[in-house]
């Protein structure tokens, strides 16, 4: 239970920054490609596995690492898109929804546990997810360039399933920090040449404010894609139950830290599916 709350942890921090790097108007593309280098470096660095060429090649993890950290730096492209295209409120719905195909993968693939009271838990998760990102006065418009957020939900979702697969057939438990630290390599290698490519073109200018945020969001992104394979290796711990809880978790603390740490306003729908996240995790836990 200790790696599942530390999980949620990191991604609160992970909001966190990224709330304080919109407030600094910092760059958040470069923020993150040098988050994505930090992170491979923290990785390299705490790990206690061979760096030997033929040894990571050879792994069994390694392509998976390669098709995540591509699937990382696809999906925040797509974010970016998206976002611009539909708002980020739909964003918001699209990417958390999408919490439901790994949810479907444990149960079907993994032959995992599922009850009355699990699938209850799981549809008022599923109800308090939208509910909470639901924010007043935006437009939520699927219909509008409706392929963005089906690739985003489609996308999220089967990252989420293929990193539950991956660590349920690749990755050892002495194998975390490596396997960790090249999906942030693969995706920072594919974010440098992307930037690289803007700053030749003039597209954008380098802002050095970025380094610092890239930082810290590097090591709280580590963590968080630590700790989530982690809790997923743990004794009795269901992949269905994990991405329910740990889904809900953060949307709803992350919305409160938005409340009260940021001033942000709640409209009656955000405080019903408040209520109903807490329901939803009570029931999930003790199905």
């Amino acid at each position: 239970m200790i790696y599942l709350v530390l999980s949620v942890a990191a991604s609160l921090l992970i909001f966190v920054i990224f709330k304080l790097l919109q407030k600094f108007d910092v760059n958040t593309f470069q923020a993150i490609v040098i988050n994505y280098i930090v992170a491979f470096g923290f990785g390299i660095a705490t790990s206690q596995n061979s760096l030997e060429t033929n040894f990571i090649v050879n792994a069994d993890w390694f392509w998976g690492s390669v098709i995540v950290g591509a699937m990382f730096i696809g999906l925040f492209t797509l974010m970016a898109t998206t976002a611009q295209k539909n708002g980020l409120s739909v964003v918001s719905v699209a990417s958390k929804m999408s919490v439901i195909i790994p949810i479907i993968a444990g149960i079907l693939l993994y032959q995992e546990s599922v009850g009355l009271q699990k699938i209850i838990g799981i549809v008022l998760a599923l109800i308090s997810v939208y509910l909470v990102s639901i924010k007043s006065k935006t437009n939520i418009n699927f219909k509008k360039n409706l392929m963005l957020p089906l690739l985003l939900f489609f996308g999220s979702g089967i990252s989420d399933t293929y990193i539950n697969y991956l660590q349920k057939t690749a990755i050892s438990e002495n194998h975390i920090s490596l396997f960790s630290a090249f999906v942030f390599g693969f995706a920072g290698a594919i974010g440098v040449i992307i930037l690289a490519i803007k700053l030749l073109r003039k597209q954008t200018q380098f802002d050095v404010k970025s380094i610092l945020g890239g930082i810290v969001l590097g090591l709280a992104n580590y963590a968080s894609l630590y700790y989530i394979i982690k809790t997923l290796q743990s004794p009795n711990m269901e992949s269905s139950t994990f991405f329910t809880i740990n889904n809900v978790a953060i949307v709803m603390a992350s919305t409160l830290i938005g409340l009260w740490v940021f001033k942000e306003h709640l409209i009656k729908k955000n405080w019903i599916g408040i209520g109903m996240a807490l329901i939803a995790i009570y029931l999930v836990t003790f199905a």
